[in-house]
This record gives structure tokens, sequence and C-alpha cells, in this order.
């Protein structure tokens, strides 16, 4: 197992209703590992963190994350159309 870097960590409350872990059937602590990861996600496809700093916020590791990226149909690569991919891939050959 890689050990994650562990930066320092603040505390957040956030109220949530009750009947929203009855709807989703989650626990309190599955409900806020889903938080983590998909605020992350978020953070990761607006460019505001790293895959890095992502990874440790989903308390993933970085291998874990990105596939957990690619689950969710977010690419690591900035590419926006076919032909800049295609310009890439000639170009490091």
């Amino acid at each position: 197992m890689i050990a994650l870097n562990k930066m320092k960590t603040i505390n957040v409350n956030l109220s949530v209703p009750s009947e929203i872990f009855l709807v989703l059937r989650e626990s309190e602590n599955q409900f806020v590992a889903n938080m983590k990861k998909f605020t992350a996600l978020f953070l990761f496809q607006n460019k505001k963190l790293s895959i890095g700093q992502c990874a440790e916020l989903a308390e993933m590791t970085e291998e874990d994350f990105i596939y957990f990226l690619s689950e969710n149909n977010v690419s690591i690569f900035e590419y926006h159309d076919d032909s800049s991919l295609r310009e890439e891939c000639t170009k490091s050959t």
C-alpha cells in the first residue's frame, strides 16, 4: 500500500437532512467518502487542484483517483478535439 502525504487538516461541519441518507441508502461515512471523491473530481475538472491534491482530498492513491476519474468519464489529458490529440501524437513519434 502506498502511503499518502498528510497535509494539515481542517474539520468542516455540514448539515444534511437525515432523509437524504435514507433516500441514498448510505451511511454517514459512505456519504462523507463520496462527498470527498466527487468534490475532488469537480475541483480537478475545473483545474482548481492537481491530481495529487485531489487524490489526497479523496483519501485515495493517485492511481486509484485516476481510475475514479476514468470511471466518471473525466480525462487526465487536456485535449478538446481529435485534431490536437493527433497532432501531439505525431510530434511524439
